[in-house]
């Protein structure tokens, strides 16, 4: 482990999105340093900024030079296996985000976190992450009452993949748009029973290959069960320029609400929002300050799984609790 005053070395593994926007996020904190990023590709093909490639067998090799790893492969297929394969060498975070399996994830991990005397992080980002947090403090302040979750307007990448598979379409990007009228009764106190429908809209961008049956790709789209049919949903096509220069981005963000009354008509409405230009700068962002917090949990002997609810929110902060006490509280 580093010593205090020098800075926290960290590894990535995986180099997509996420584990470019971690490299970039240790890059901007002055209290850690970058030094390697495993992958499963060939390392001489990776153009890295800040820290060699190296092959993912290697990994082992570096477990007395890194103190926290950050996993940033995907929930879907990665995660499952890489978090606590990694946890057996390494202190570790990931942003695990099935939020079903969330509760065995946590388990398998716990196991061997406890097994190898190692601090491991799961669900770290946005969400799960900060909506959790603040799901729990809105519940906790206001125990009567009602919470809610509003996702966009933001870019959902599987369902973006899922009209991509879509016979005779070219390319394609959705976004999930929060129904502003839902929201704004929420915000005014009020407590509804909202469907799926009523909280959220999809908007649908899709360049169709020459000639395909663009009332057939419609129809698919709007028809497709567990993405597409429970909610309101509009398809436009546009161009291949168009696609690349107006939605090559990946914004996100949302609110979490909570409406509750403390006493007896006495409306009170706690919310958090997030406007993202980058979901995956953003959660590297998080989940590198979620690194920090490990190395904090590690010094104070800690072993085991954890997640956001059960870090202290100074162990975020390069600061000092004396600053925080003097600039922040």
């Amino acid at each position: 482990m580093s010593q205090p005053n020098t800075p926290i070395r960290i590894a990535i593994n995986g180099y997509g999105n996420l584990g470019r926007a971690v490299e970039l996020a240790v890059h901007n904190s002055p209290d850690m340093e970058l030094v390697a990023i495993f992958t499963r590709r060939d390392p001489a093909t990776l153009d890295t900024q800040f820290a060699p490639a190296v092959a993912i067998d290697e990994a082992e090799k570096y477990v007395d030079l890194v103190d926290v790893c950050v996993l940033c492969g995907g929930s879907a297929t990665d995660l499952d296996e890489q978090t606590p394969e990694f946890t057996r060498l390494f202190n570790t975070v990931d942003s695990f985000d099935t939020h079903a399996k969330i509760p065995s994830h946590f388990a398998t991990v716990d196991a061997v976190a406890r097994e190898t005397g190692h601090v491991s992080v799961i669900s770290s980002g946005w969400d799960p992450g900060l909506f959790s947090l603040n799901r729990l403090m809105g519940e906790s302040v206001l125990p009567a009452g009602k919470t809610y979750t509003f996702w966009g307007r933001g870019v959902s990448q599987g369902h973006s993949d899922a009209i991509r598979r879509i016979d005779g379409v070219a390319g394609a990007v959705q976004y999930t748009v929060p129904v502003e009228e839902a929201k704004n009764r929420v915000l005014a106190g009020e407590t509804p029973e909202l469907s799926t429908r009523e909280k959220h809209r999809r908007e649908c961008f899709v360049v169709a290959e020459n000639g395909a049956d663009l009332d057939r790709i419609r129809q698919e789209i709007v028809t497709m069960e567990n993405y597409f049919s429970d909610y309101d949903t509009t398809v436009t096509f546009i161009s291949a320029d168009e696609l690349s220069q107006n939605h090559a981005g990946m914004p996100h963000g949302g609110s979490v609400i909570r409406t509750g009354e403390t006493s007896a008509g006495v409306t009170q409405v706690y919310s958090f929002d997030l406007v993202l230009d980058s979901n995956p700068e953003f959660t590297g962002a998080m989940i590198t300050a979620t690194a920090r917090a490990v190395t904090r949990m590690v010094a104070a002997g800690q072993t085991g799984a954890y997640t956001v609810f059960d870090i202290p929110p100074a162990y975020y902060s390069p600061k000092s609790g004396e600053d925080l006490r003097a600039e922040l509280l």
